[in-house]
């Protein structure tokens, strides 16, 4: 099978600008709007879709900037369906406001056009170092360098962006996108440090010897879980984020297809049916397996995965195997899997299979905890932080959020938990610098 960059081409189009019009005037203008309390963010949605409804595009994404700082990725990857849109009172009906396609047209419009961006304060309010680049680090540097603050972000990759960069497809999120909505961010006069390890060529210690008045830690969960069951390490059996990256920088022409985990024609099985699996399967698709089965220890009802996204995979040739848990890998002679051993609801049976993919779950790493002192985690490597000020953790100047303090969740989660410390870090720089008085 050719792979070609139609490939991997983006699913879900833009409006236009008469259909993004057309559906921002559906918009009933709620007194009480359950679409804003179901974003997690509380972007002011009946506000920017009214200012959208009269084609005044600046007034709409000063309101979205208000509340995010990555519009253009969140209006593709958030599941609308179980928050704002999936709390329009026109959803019941089938016909719920589109506020993803929305956000994400007032965003590409505003990249587009090169509208005039906001005026900055100063960055004289104290200095910020951020490590990791992924959402919750990018939420963090954009919120506290609109507030006077400079920002630096470390981050380990070649490219920033974390997991919206490396771990979702380009199907679901163009790398195009991912840039453009960092270089926002860059304008906002944040800096960048790439291909540098925190706890590795640079600690926690040296970043404060270096003037930083506060650290956040935002490197999510970056090892995934290992099934523990016999066979585990044969060849073939590989995670899910594995394949992904792989595939994310074959598409950026960085490797060959050879180094992609993948042979085309392999009979291809994803233990895990949250989101994660379904990018690895609809990837799999893409890169020519000959058939991909999800296998889930749970019903069709549990899946973390959402609904659309599910039926996507459906759509697409996906076949899911449920209530069927996976207690061997089996191998060959030359070490390489060739099925899987699982109770089934029909009982024990063995599965052929030429590649599985892991998608159950992962944890921080513990680099940086370990390379500093005075960090606690909890016993599964998670991050303790305080409520006062808000994300800091048991060392002093240190904060924590998104996936590294929380159990892995969705882009805007993270987001969330990121704004809300960015106000902790405020808090505490602007305490310090009046007790330096």
């Amino acid at each position: 099978m050719s792979i070609t960059k139609s490939t991997f081409r983006e699913i879900n189009e833009s409006y236009t600008i008469k259909e993004a019009i057309d559906e921002a005037k559906r918009c009933l203008n709620c007194k009480n709007p359950s679409c804003k309390k179901g974003c997690p963010i509380e972007n002011d949605i009946p506000g920017f879709i009214h200012q959208l409804s009269m084609g005044n595009m600046g007034d709409a994404m000063s309101i979205i900037n208000e509340k995010s700082n990555l519009p253009a990725i969140c209006g593709r990857v958030c599941p609308h369906e179980k928050q704002c849109q999936g709390h329009c009172v026109l959803y019941a009906k089938g016909k719920g406001i589109q506020i993803g396609k929305l956000e994400r047209f007032v965003a590409d419009f505003d990249t587009d056009m090169n509208l005039i961006r906001e005026r900055l304060p100063q960055k004289t309010r104290g200095k910020v170092a951020v490590i990791g680049s992924g959402p919750a680090g990018l939420t963090v540097a954009g919120d506290l360098a609109r507030q006077g603050f400079n920002v630096t972000i470390f981050d380990s990759q070649e490219e920033p962006g974390g997991v919206l960069t490396y771990g979702i497809p380009e199907y679901r999120l163009p790398k195009a996108v991912v840039r453009k909505e960092i270089k926002k961010i860059e304008a906002l006069g944040v800096t960048f440090i790439l291909n540098c390890v925190v706890g590795k060529q640079i600690t926690v210690d040296q970043m404060f010897d270096m003037g930083y008045d506060a650290i956040f830690i935002g490197t999510g969960t970056s090892l995934p879980k290992d099934l523990n069951v016999p066979g585990a390490k044969l060849r073939g059996v590989v995670q899910s984020s594995y394949l992904l990256h792989m595939v994310s920088i074959f598409n950026q022409n960085e490797i060959n297809r050879d180094n992609v985990p993948l042979v085309a024609g392999e009979k291809v099985g994803v233990i895990g049916c949250g989101n994660v699996a379904m990018d690895a399967a609809r990837t799999a698709i893409r890169m020519g397996a000959s058939s991909v089965t999800v296998i889930y220890h749970r019903t069709e009802a549990d899946m973390p995965a959402i609904q659309s996204e599910y039926q996507e995979a459906v759509k697409e040739g996906v076949k899911f195997l449920w209530e069927t848990s996976t207690i061997e890998f089996l191998g060959n002679e030359d070490g390489h899997l060739v099925a899987i051993r699982a109770n089934t609801p029909e009982g024990e049976k063995e599965i052929p299979f030429d590649r599985i993919y892991l998608a159950i779950g992962s944890r921080p790493a513990n680099r940086i905890v370990s390379t500093t002192t005075g960090i606690d985690v909890d016993d599964n490597g998670y991050v303790i932080v305080k409520e006062r000020p808000y994300g800091m953790t048991t060392r002093k100047g240190v904060f924590a959020g998104g996936d590294v303090v929380h159990h892995p969740k969705t882009v805007v989660l993270a987001m969330k938990a990121a704004k809300q410390v960015a106000a902790g870090i405020a808090q505490y720089v602007d305490a310090i610098k009046l007790l330096d008085i």
